[in-house]
């Protein structure tokens, strides 16, 4: 069997790969990527590292021949771009024969109003469209997405957030790793859907239990969309990340992480890292 993950050097690839690497045989591992120099440390491993671009089909081709398993790793980008890419890798899936496809989806992605739900509704049914057998990881959101968040608490600012109550699943980018990793190296996962959620939180109830870590008070400031984009500006977030970390408050107060579920429990066979633990585990590491 030989199993293959797209976007391996990036932040949530080279976690599933360094997770295989602890069951699976790294002769029957191999990795995707733009840039292979950048993944000579994998190679070193006894890893296989193929050149890969979703911008570029032809080397999608020779990149997923004689693949078992394939990891599709969302990329980053605009909508337009990115479901284009994603188009390109599951044909040259399917071109490929490859017998399984993992893709890491967002919550609710067929029915989300989340504006980047989109980009993972039109990969979902171009899997679907071809036939091949898959398992859809519909990923709720990374704790590790509020590091800046949690920096600007360490500096002595408050918690700013336009989301209301909205309720996020959140989790460490490690758990999501494990999961995807337990899917490619686990069986009977074909035609499959896991939410992969925490236990859904309010801002508040995230800041109660990172206030417990730092073992301070952190005040918690609601504001509405238009003053929280203001706010993100003066802290030098960039003109054009703006609307997106905006739309993103929006669509969590209109409870589009909102996603109760057990999945994550089911696939790690064990239960999540409790949020005071998983945070104290982020703080150590940016403090």
């Amino acid at each position: 069997m030989k199993i293959l993950v797209t976007g391996a050097t990036g932040k949530l690839g080279s976690k599933v790969v360094e997770t295989l690497l602890k069951t699976v045989p790294a002769n029957e591992l191999a990795v995707s990527v733009r840039n292979p120099q950048k993944a000579e440390h994998l190679r070193a491993k006894g890893v296989e590292v193929r050149q890969g671009d979703f911008d570029r089909p032809e080397t999608l081709d020779t990149a997923f021949a004689g693949i078992d398993r394939l990891l599709i790793i969302s990329a980053d980008g605009d909508n337009e771009t990115r479901i284009r890419q994603h188009t390109n890798a599951v044909e040259a899936a399917a071109r490929a024969k490859v017998g399984f496809i993992a893709y890491t989806s967002v919550a609710n992605a067929r029915e989300s109003k989340l504006f980047l739900a989109e980009v993972h509704k039109v990969t979902e049914e171009a899997i679907l469209k071809n036939g091949i057998p898959y398992s859809f990881l519909r990923n709720n959101w990374y704790l590790e997405n509020e590091i800046s968040s949690i920096q600007g608490v360490l500096a002595g600012a408050p918690w700013v957030t336009s989301a209301g109550s909205g309720k996020v699943g959140w989790a460490l980018q490690q758990e999501y790793a494990e999961a995807a990793a337990a899917v490619l190296a686990g069986s009977g996962h074909e035609h499959t859907v896991y939410e992969l959620s925490g236990k859904p939180l309010t801002q508040e109830e995230l800041v109660s239990a990172l206030a417990t870590v730092l073992g301070k008070d952190i005040p918690v400031q609601q504001v509405d969309d238009e003053t929280y984009g203001e706010i993100m500006k003066k802290a030098g977030v960039p003109d054009f990340v703006v609307p997106i970390l905006t739309a993103i408050q929006t669509g969590i107060r209109e409870g589009t992480l909102e996603v109760e579920s057990n999945d994550f429990e089911k696939l790690l066979g064990r239960p999540l890292t409790p949020i005071t633990e998983a945070l104290s585990r982020l703080v150590g590491s940016i403090a």
